[in-house]
């Protein structure tokens, strides 16, 4: 079977090519500045490493390194069809590659790199062929990764619609399904249309959250309808879950309605950052009728704690109150949160440029809540829960204001 918009990457190159009549001359816009356009391929991930040095997944080249002052950047290791890269100790990262059609052999995969020696830690691609967890055709596109643990990596697979689980061994299992939503589609509802064309889930954000559990951002497909996107709150213990179902283990966050998300990360003081590809839908963009894209910082509210910093992972009602601060974005497709800055990657126009760019919006202390300084290197808040998370009380976009 043949399952729509799994393959995020040639889609989104698409919709740069058909969206877009001519590039954009001008680096900086209403609302960003432009660090670096030192890059060769469309930039899928961005994450905060040590020393407040951003990781670039550069699907031109591979996992590349920027320093956010002066610009410069460094390739860490050659990997070409790379979308997302973490720093996982000193001289050690995690990246992941996409998939391919047909799959080449290093596509659908999570890779180490040490010291710039590469060396594959899980194929992916195949555990999807073996175990197809949402029973709808084989289908591997891993876009995200981020850490549970300390020998833990969680990896979102916009082809299987699923978020998987790889220890340090690279012994792999899924986590949780994201369930298919029946959308009114032009002739009918869902049911009279073929099933895998209308209500796609593809799980393209993942991300651990202060309270410790695992969240999970869905960008829709077909028909693509503005503000059906859905974050899922998974419990890090959860296997083989299938959201949305009685399985409490995975439920659904009360968030603003949000459109066609391809990115979700923590702060380090627990404010949660949505990237929308763009307002109207990644299907608008794609004809043409595109309104830009958006990039969220978000309070959680977890009804397991208090609001006042405890942040047990029992879960409890969690909702996301969210304020814009960025947007009419050219195709955003990551971000990441450091020293008081939100970093974002925008796709300029279908013959480049490519950047990575600051957003200029009320970033110091106007995001949704103050960053540590620390980053988000792993796609995730502070694990450990010790920490307050100091959101922003004017919101704008709520799912649930505060008491």
């Amino acid at each position: 079977m043949v399952k729509a918009l799994r393959r995020i990457v040639p889609v989104i190159a698409a919709i740069l090519v058909l969206g877009l009549t001519a590039s954009i001359a001008s680096a900086d816009g209403p609302g960003w500045k432009t660090i670096s356009q030192d890059f060769h391929g469309l930039l899928f991930g961005l994450n905060v490493g040590q020393n407040g040095q951003l990781l670039v997944a550069d699907s031109g080249a591979g996992p590349t390194k920027l320093d956010p002052d002066s610009g410069e950047t460094s390739l860490l290791a050659s990997l070409p069809n790379v979308t997302d890269v973490i720093q996982v100790g000193r001289r050690e990262y995690m990246a992941l590659t996409g998939g391919g059609d047909p799959q080449g052999p290093t596509d659908a995969r999570l890779w180490r790199i040490k010291d710039g020696v590469v060396t594959e830690i899980a194929d992916l691609g195949k555990f999807e062929a073996d175990h197809d967890p949402d029973g709808a055709g084989v289908d591997s596109n891993p876009y995200h990764l981020a850490k549970l643990s300390r020998n833990k990596i969680l990896v979102a697979d916009a082809g299987g619609n699923d978020i998987l689980i790889v220890d340090k061994d690279g012994n792999i299992d899924w986590v949780a399904v994201l369930p298919p939503e029946n959308l009114a589609v032009p002739g009918g509802e869902c049911p009279a249309q073929p099933p895998d064309s209308c209500s796609d889930a593809v799980a393209t954000g993942v991300a651990v959250g202060p309270d410790g559990a695992i969240y999970a951002g869905e960008l829709k497909g077909v028909p693509a309808t503005p503000g059906t996107s859905r974050v899922w709150r998974i419990e890090p213990d959860a296997r083989h879950v299938t959201c949305g179902s009685d399985d409490e283990s995975c439920t659904l966050v009360e968030t603003p309605p949000f459109t066609s998300i391809v990115d979700m990360t923590f702060g380090q003081d627990g404010t949660a950052y949505v990237v929308e590809l763009d307002e109207a839908s990644w299907l608008a963009a794609e004809g043409g009728k595109g309104a830009g894209g958006t990039v969220n910082a978000c309070k959680l509210h977890n009804g397991g704690g208090d609001d006042e910093g405890d942040r047990r992972h029992d879960n409890g009602d969690v909702a996301f109150s969210c304020k814009e601060i960025g947007t009419g974005l050219p195709f955003p497709l990551a971000a990441a949160a450091a020293d008081h800055s939100v970093y974002v990657t925008l796709a300029l126009g279908p013959e480049g440029p490519v950047e990575v760019a600051v957003l200029t919006n009320g970033n110091e202390g106007d995001n949704g809540g103050e960053d540590n300084g620390d980053g988000n290197g792993d796609h995730g808040g502070n694990a450990n829960g010790d920490n307050e998370g100091r959101g922003n009380d004017n919101q704008e976009r709520g799912g649930r204001q505060d008491d």
